[in-house]
C-alpha cells in the first residue's frame, strides 16, 4: 500500500520548501522518497519533481489560450487534471514502493469549496493510496487575533473537505519572534484553547467591535467541531521536522521498518550528543571567562557527553 502527504496551504505558507526538507529527512532516513509536483504555477522548483503537471498542463499557457486571470486558471489547471486524473494515477502506479510527498497549489479556494481537489484524492484513495493532508499556515498569523479565527476556520473547512487524515501545521515557527508579540503563550495557539479570549482583544477594536456578532458565531462554530489543533514546524531543524513526520506517520498508519528506526536512534543519538557537546563547551567557556585556565576537551570528556546522549 503506497504512503504519501498530501501538502496543502495558502501561498507563502511554505509548501514547496517543506516538499523540499521532508523529502531531504525522509532520504536520510532510508525511506525512497518521490515529490510530485502539482501546481501548475510552481515553475522555479527547488527541487526536481518525479512527476511535474506542467508535463499535462500550464498555467501561463490556460491564461494566455483562454484569457483568464490567475486564479480561474488555477480552478481549470485543476478541473483539466481532475478529468484526466489517469495520468496522475499511471505515473503513480510506477512508484508503489516509493513514499510519495503531493505539492498542491496554494489557492485556498480549491481545499474550502471547490470540488476537484477532493476529487482527484478520492481517486487516489480508490487506487489503494493512503494519503494524510499536511495544511501549512503562516505562524505569523498567531499574531493578529483576527486573522488566526480565519485561518482556524480555514483550516476546520478544509479538514472537512479533503476528507482525509489530517495534521495541520504553524509554519516557519523560528521567525514568530520576529512577526510581533502573542496574545498568550504559543500553547494556546496549537491546542486552540478557549477561543473567547481572543474575542475579547478584537472587540478592543473598534472597527472590529462592529462585528462582534459574526466573530462570536465564527468562534462558535469552531469550538462546537473541536477538530483543530496545530503542531510547529522549522524546516531547518531536524527535531521539530521528525516532530512532524511522526504525527503525519500516525494518522496515516505508517509503519517503518527496522532499517528506518534504527537510523532514527542513530540521528536522535547524534543530536543529543550535539547539544550535550555544546552544552559542556559553552560551560568551559564561561569557566575561562571567570578568570581560570581552561584545557581542551580530553577523550573522557567526549566520552561523557556522548554517554549523556
Amino acid at each position: 500500500m503506497p504512503f504519501g502527504q498530501v501538502v496543502v496551504g495558502p501561498p507563502g505558507s511554505g509548501k514547496t520548501t517543506y516538499c523540499r526538507g521532508m523529502k531531504e529527512f525522509l532520504t536520510t532516513l532510508g525511506r525512497k522518497v518521490a515529490i510530485v509536483n502539482l501546481d501548475p504555477a510552481n515553475e522555479s522548483l527547488p527541487y526536481e519533481p518525479d512527476v511535474d503537471i506542467n508535463e499535462l498542463i500550464n498555467l501561463e499557457d490556460v491564461m494566455s489560450r483562454l484569457k483568464l486571470g490567475p486564479n480561474g486558471a488555477l480552478m481549470y489547471c485543476m478541473e483539466f487534471l481532475q478529468k484526466n486524473v489517469s495520468w496522475l494515477s499511471d505515473h503513480l502506479a510506477k512508484m508503489k514502493d516509493t513514499y510519495l510527498l503531493l505539492d498542491f497549489p496554494g489557492q485556498v479556494e480549491l481545499y474550502t469549496h471547490h470540488s476537484s481537489v477532493s476529487a482527484i484524492l478520492e481517486e487516489l484513495q480508490r487506487h489503494e493510496f493512503q494519503l494524510v493532508a499536511v495544511h501549512l499556515v503562516d505562524a505569523h498569523y498567531c499574531t493578529d487575533p483576527g486573522k488566526f479565527i480565519a485561518v482556524v476556520l480555514t483550516s476546520l473547512n478544509t479538514m472537512l473537505q479533503l476528507a482525509l487524515p489530517h495534521v495541520n501545521v504553524l509554519s516557519k515557527i523560528d521567525l514568530i519572534e520576529k512577526m510581533g508579540k502573542l496574545a498568550f503563550g504559543l500553547e494556546y495557539y496549537t491546542e486552540v484553547m478557549d477561543l473567547s479570549y481572543l474575542l475579547d482583544h478584537l472587540n478592543s477594536d473598534p472597527f472590529m467591535r462592529r462585528f462582534r456578532d459574526l466573530n462570536q458565531k465564527m468562534i462558535d462554530l469552531i469550538e462546537n467541531q473541536s477538530l483543530v489543533t496545530f503542531t510547529t514546524l522549522d524546516i531547518q531543524d531536524m527535531e521539530s521536522v521528525r516532530s512532524v513526520l511522526k504525527l503525519v506517520d500516525k494518522a496515516g498508519g505508517y509503519v517503518f521498518g527496522e532499517g528506518e528506526a534504527r537510523n532514527i536512534q542513530l540521528m536522535q543519538a547524534a543530536m543529543t550528543a550535539d547539544v550535550n557537546y555544546l552544552q559542556t563547551a559553552n560551560a568551559r567557556e564561561q569557566h575561562t571567562a571567570s578568570g581560570q585556565s581552561a584545557e581542551p576537551l580530553s577523550a573522557a570528556d567526549v566520552e561523557e557527553v556522548m554517554e549523556m546522549g
